[in-house]
């Protein structure tokens, strides 16, 4: 289950917004039938890059073993 201020992963590349598989968001706001969210991506200063509504399809919780990655953003 994926509630508000989980930490998710992009499951696919959004070009369109400079965002790439696998990177990693935070969801501010849960659509009532929980097939949809809103999720802010930011970058490491915390300067906000995208916030999308995004379907349950495009992103998963991130698993307690997984490391978080850094790469540089090339805006679209």
């Amino acid at each position: 289950m994926i509630r508000e201020l989980d930490v998710v992963v992009l499951v696919r590349d959004l070009k369109e917004h400079g965002l790439k598989q696998d990177d990693v968001g935070a969801v501010v706001h849960c659509y009532k039938d929980g097939t949809a969210f809103e999720v802010e991506f930011v970058k490491g200063e915390g300067d906000t890059v995208a916030v999308l509504t995004l379907a349950r399809e495009d992103i998963r919780p991130i698993a307690r073993e997984e490391i978080l990655h850094v790469r540089e953003f090339v805006p679209a």
